[in-house]
C-alpha cells in the first residue's frame, strides 16, 4: 500500500516545515503530492528540487486550464523537471476572471500527454460528491480510456461511500482521500463549496476523524487501495501521533 501526503504551497517556508515534519515521522509515506493553486507564486513542479527524489515519490499536479496543448509547455515542464509522474486535473478558473485561462480538457491533456510520454504516470482525480455514482464513474472511465494510470479521489467521510467507488475502480491504482474536518466552519465550507454530504454520525473532532482515517487505511490495506492523507487546517503532530500508518514502503524506482 502507498501512501501519499499532500503539502500545499503557500511558502516556501510553509513547505519546508511540512516536509520537515513529514520526514520526523515513522510512517509508510512514500510519496509527496502538491497542488497547483493559483493564488500563490510557488508552481508545483518547481519543488522538484526540494524533495529527495530517492525518498519520495513526487507527484506535481497540473491544471488543464492552464495549458494549450498545441503550446508544448507542459512538455517542456515535464522534461525540464524529469517528472516520472503528474497528477492532471481540470482546475478551476481565476476568481474575477482576473487571469486568462484555457478552454482545456482534462481529458484531451491527458490523451496528448500520453502520446507524449508513453511511460509517464498519469494520474487524475475524482470526485465523489461532485456527481451521481454513474456519471462520475463514466467521467472516471474516460481518463483511464484516454491514458490516466490511476486516480487519487477527493476526501472521503463515509466508508459505504468508499466501498461503492471501490467496486468500480478495479484495476486501477486508485487512492482514497483523507483531509481531516475538526471544526465546525470547515464542516460548513465543505457542505457549500464542495458538495459535501457528512454522514448522520458525523462530528467535527479529532476523535471522529482519526478513528475514521484509521479505519480507511485498514480497509485499504485489505482491499489493494492507496491512501491519500491532506491535512488541511489542522495540527499535524496532534493528529499524526494517533494515526496508524503502516511500515516504510520503498519509493518506486
Amino acid at each position: 500500500m502507498n501512501i501519499s501526503f499532500e503539502i500545499v504551497p503557500r511558502s516556501l517556508d510553509a513547505f519546508e516545515k511540512q516536509y520537515a515534519f513529514l520526514q520526523s515521522l515513522d510512517s509508510g509515506i512514500n510519496i509527496i503530492n502538491v497542488p497547483d493553486i493559483q493564488r500563490f507564486d510557488i508552481r508545483s513542479w518547481e519543488l522538484a528540487t526540494r524533495i529527495d527524489r530517492n525518498k519520495y515519490r513526487f507527484i506535481p499536479h497540473f491544471r488543464a486550464i492552464d495549458f494549450k496543448i498545441e503550446s508544448g509547455e507542459l512538455y517542456r515542464v515535464i522534461e525540464q523537471y524529469q517528472l516520472d509522474d503528474v497528477l492532471l486535473v481540470t482546475g478551476d478558473p481565476p476568481e474575477g476572471l482576473k487571469r486568462s485561462y484555457c478552454n482545456t480538457d482534462v481529458v484531451d491533456l491527458i490523451r496528448a500527454v500520453r502520446r507524449r510520454f508513453p511511460a509517464l504516470n498519469i494520474y487524475a482525480g475524482f470526485d465523489p460528491h461532485r456527481q451521481g455514482l454513474q456519471h462520475e464513474c463514466h467521467y472516471i472511465q474516460r481518463k483511464a480510456d484516454a491514458g490516466a494510470n490511476g486516480f487519487f479521489s477527493q476526501p472521503f467521510y463515509d466508508h459505504r461511500l468508499v466501498e461503492l467507488f471501490a467496486e468500480h475502480m478495479d484495476g486501477l491504482e486508485t487512492y482514497i482521500g483523507i483531509s481531516p474536518v475538526v471544526t465546525l466552519a470547515s464542516q460548513n465550507y465543505w457542505e457549500v463549496k464542495n458538495h459535501v454530504k457528512f454522514p448522520k454520525h458525523f462530528r467535527p473532532d479529532y476523535d471522529w476523524n482519526i478513528e475514521f482515517a484509521n479505519r480507511l487505511i485498514d480497509s485499504a490495506a485489505e482491499s489493494g487501495w492507496h491512501v491519500y492523507f491532506m491535512p488541511i487546517k489542522v495540527e499535524l503532530k496532534q493528529y499524526f501521533e494517533r494515526i496508524g500508518l503502516a511500515k516504510p514502503v520503498p519509493a518506486r524506482p
